[in-house]
């Protein structure tokens, strides 16, 4: 009888040792959250554009607001998503520069609370759409100003949201894992080469060089979707990398950056 025992304990290691650590854990909801942005936000280009192409003929006629309401929760749940993303890897990024782990805190909730301003300007384009369509004469005009004025301020929203403070984004999550390693140079490198080329892009929507939809701003904004869809598929796929996480325990790696 005794001599299964150890066999027993033998058959319970294995289980044992494929217990996720917290580190892992962190990399794969990180890494969910990151890939949930990525894919939340891709829809509301299509479901905003009636509205957004012609704010005040879309007041006037009673259709369905189906889409904007979708669009909406879509655009909430990238807010949310974006905000995870950086509390969830705050434990180990301040492990490797707290005020750049903060800063990405920070530029995260800052984007996040930009792109509920534009969903709120959205939701109120919806109210009056319900309230107020086939409305005739100096009503329809006033309601016409009022539709273009809030999709304007959700546009730029948009642009100063998920267009400058993601290059932000990109600046201080690439700075932290280029110097840590965490998930090779490559990842790093395209987020901080796509980080700048985001902002010169806004930079020169602000000015009137190009649109916020056109073909370079597309151009300048593909490193930065590239970056984020990178990292989400690494951390939950792979999750950090093994010697860098190690590295981050060693007294002398310890110094945290200003």
């Amino acid at each position: 009888m005794t001599s299964h025992t150890p066999a027993a304990q033998t058959t319970q290691q294995p289980g044992t040792q494929r217990r996720m650590t917290p580190e892992r854990k962190i990399a794969l909801a990180a890494g969910v959250a990151y890939l949930v942005t990525f894919a939340a936000s891709i829809p509301q280009l299509k479901l905003f554009a009636d509205v957004i192409a012609d704010p005040t003929g879309y007041i006037s006629h009673p259709v369905s607001n189906a889409a904007l309401q979708w669009g909406s929760v879509l655009e909430f749940l990238t807010a949310a998503a974006g905000v995870a993303t950086a509390v969830l890897l705050y434990p180990v990024t301040r492990r490797v520069s707290r005020s750049a782990a903060l800063g990405f805190v920070t530029s995260r909730v800052v984007e996040a609370a930009l792109i509920l301003v534009g969903v709120v300007a959205i939701l109120s384009v919806v109210t009056l759409q319900q309230h107020f369509a086939g409305a005739t004469g100096a009503q329809a005009q006033a309601l016409g100003v009022a539709g273009e004025s809030l999709v304007a301020m959700r546009q730029w929203t948009f642009l100063l949201g998920p267009g400058v403070m993601a290059g932000v984004n990109d600046l201080l999550l690439g700075y932290i894992l280029y110097r840590s390693g965490l998930v090779g140079r490559v990842i790093p490198i395209i987020g901080l080469v796509g980080g700048p080329l985001i902002l010169f892009s806004d930079l020169a929507t602000i000015l009137g060089v190009w649109g916020q939809v056109s073909t370079p701003g597309l151009l300048f904004a593909l490193p930065v979707a590239v970056f984020e869809f990178s990292v989400g598929v690494h951390l939950t796929v792979k999750g950090f990398r093994a010697p860098a996480l190690a590295a981050l325990d060693v007294p002398s790696n310890r110094t945290l950056a200003a």
